[in-house]
């Protein structure tokens, strides 16, 4: 949330080398046992086991029903890792300075957690069941199949989620989880599996350090106790034990295909650049600033324009002006200049739009208000006084003078699926799922999360909006996480393929949704049955519809995870493949073809 910059020359610590381009490290999975929530299934949690040099004070979670048996499996699957874990070389004033951090770190947490953590912040309810992480797997072939892979489908279907790779000391939230990335190649009629975590500046030096030492920007940062974490890292930061300056994001939540390389992203740092091997495994190769064009963080939900090829992106800060900067990458990887946003408050921003000639830009309702951390709050709040707006701006002004401002009252958008232009009316259409409370996902509330699908209408000649449910309130259901056929991004589409986030927050199936009718036709994955977002993977052809939905899906019942191949057409399950290892829920995908693996940076 906040970035840091603090280190020492004098006191930096010797990082001892290895190859952060090959695959990842196996886990040390700690010893644990079944965590029970009343919205997730119990799972057997599987974290890194926490030492370092330095010996730090014991800080635990007291997780129910841990069995003898669930820690004995625990422990004997954790040898299996065939990389070493790195280390770091401490002087003596930076042991010393680390002891005196860990034990006010000791007693910061014991404090914390003399009091019931916020559901939002409890890390038994942010990631029991199958939000739980797993251990990587190296990849996998042949894998069996129920039905046929469609002869269309080559190349690879990649998700990332979050996966904490430690066990959270105090509070989690379930977007604060490292990045790692799921991935299934097809090839020949027959597919692989692999999973493995991004190699991230954070997570390198936590392995190091043998323990999770950067703070988590959702589950910890509220509150007197959020200032002393941010104090207690910039002391770590300071006598050289973290260094901060080359980013603190985990790079779980999006991911692109641009200019011939992967790329994993979260909105609080830049992207990271992740290959796929021939075999279908998966290396981190560095964190990527464009060959040293991006120099400020970039959202998780970079824009693709099909036809032209450029890649289309905001950056969001929380703490200094500018608050917002747009910006563009041409086919080849070149960044036009920032174009700075002005907006009166840092806001939220995790997704916009764009259209053949605009990019669409909300200004909504949940901001961050950093001073809330000091009156005991979140800082991320959501703002009654403040009135939503949307803001259209030519995709290639060179400032932003020329944008026009539509206000949409009591809009909170978290995602947005398409735009396109009705030049008849002077009209920009945005098509997003409308979220109340529009902070439930961040800050605890009664009421339940209604998601909306919506249709907003912008009026470029008179400024003013519209907004209406597209589907009809006799079949309203909450829709989450999804797509258009991104051929069609930016364009006028009929159909949306989105996540039925119901019983929230799981999600039971997907539904093809009609934008122009608001018919809604459903796929529900089975009985004891959960997925996520639902990839549409187009076919080849002209007809919009004529693709395959590709998503993860988790059998409760049987524990066992699998990926589900549907005709996005008639909504017939094609194939069913059965995945060596459990697949924690996630956040979103791509689909990368053959030729385009073969070219990769």
């Amino acid at each position: 949330m906040a970035s840091l910059s603090a280190s020492s020359k004098l006191l930096k610590p010797k990082f001892r080398e290895f190859d952060s381009s090959s695959p990842s490290m196996q886990l040390n999975k700690k010893k644990g046992g079944h965590v029970h929530c009343a919205l997730q299934s119990p799972s057997v949690l599987h974290f890194s086991k926490q030492s370092t040099t330095y010996q730090p004070q014991p800080q635990t979670i007291a997780a129910p029903n841990v069995t003898k048996e669930s820690i004995s499996s625990l422990s004997s699957s954790s040898s299996s890792s065939s990389y070493p874990t790195p280390t770091i070389d401490l002087n003596f004033l930076q042991k010393a300075a680390a002891m005196a951090l860990d034990a006010v770190e000791s007693a910061l947490t014991t404090r914390e957690l003399q009091h019931p953590l916020p559901k939002t912040a409890d890390p038994t309810v942010q990631i029991a069941g199958n939000f739980a992480p797993v251990p990587e797997h190296p990849v996998q072939h042949s894998l069996p199949v129920t039905g046929k892979i469609p002869d269309c489908i080559n190349g690879v279907y990649i998700r990332n989620g979050a996966n904490p790779h430690f066990e959270p000391v105090a509070g989690h939230h379930f977007f604060d989880g490292d990045g790692m990335v799921h991935a299934v190649q097809f090839k020949d009629g027959s597919a692989s599996y692999a999973c493995r975590f991004t190699e991230t500046e954070r997570l390198v030096q936590e392995r190091a350090l043998g323990r999770p030492v950067f703070p988590k920007a959702i589950g910890e940062l509220h509150g007197h106790s959020g200032i002393a974490r941010l104090l207690l890292f910039y002391a770590r930061g300071l006598v050289g034990l973290v260094d901060p300056n080359h980013g603190t994001g985990v790079a779980n939540a999006g991911l692109v295909y641009f200019n011939n390389r992967l790329l994993a992203m979260s909105e609080d740092d830049l992207p990271y650049h992740v290959r796929i091997t021939p075999a279908g495994d998966l290396t981190t190769v560095k964190r990527y600033n464009f060959d040293g064009q991006l120099n400020s963080t970039m959202i998780a939900h970079p824009k693709l324009d099909p036809v032209t090829g450029e890649l289309f992106a905001l950056s969001y800060d929380v703490i200094q002006k500018p608050y917002l900067k747009y910006f563009k990458f041409s086919p080849d990887g070149t960044k036009s200049n920032d174009i700075e946003i002005q907006l009166e408050q840092p806001t939220m921003m995790h997704d916009f739009a764009v259209t053949e000639n605009y990019v669409v830009i909300p200004d909504q309702q949940v901001v961050f208000k950093m001073g809330e951390m000091i009156r005991g709050g979140s800082p991320v709040v959501y703002d009654k006084d403040k009135v939503a707006r949307f803001g259209v701006l030519d995709k290639y002004a060179k400032d932003s003078s020329g944008i026009k401002w539509c206000e949409v009252p009591d809009c909170f958008c978290f995602h947005l699926w398409n735009a396109w232009e009705e030049p008849d009316t002077d009209e920009v259409v945005v098509i997003g799922s409308c979220m109340t409370p529009a902070d439930s996902i961040f800050n605890e509330c009664d009421e339940g999360l209604k998601s909306t699908l919506s249709e907003i209408r912008l009026n470029l000649k008179t400024g003013k909006s519209t907004r209406r449910p597209i589907i009809s309130p006799d079949e309203q259901v909450n829709l989450e996480a999804g797509m258009v056929n991104k051929n069609h991004l930016g364009r006028k589409t009929r159909f949306a393929y989105l996540a039925i986030a119901e019983p929230w927050p799981k999600v039971s199936g997907f539904a093809k949704v009609d934008l122009s009718t608001g018919e809604v036709k459903k796929h529900i994955y089975g009985e004891e049955k959960y997925g996520g977002e639902p990839l549409f993977l187009p076919a080849g052809s002209e007809i919009e519809d004529d693709g395959y939905i590709l998503s993860f899906v988790h059998d409760e019942k049987m524990w066992k995870s699998e990926l589900q191949i549907v005709n996005a057409m008639s909504l017939e399950l094609e194939a069913t493949i059965k995945l060596p290892s459990r697949v924690p829920y996630g956040f979103h995908g791509t689909f990368i073809n053959s030729m385009d693996l073969k070219n990769q940076a």
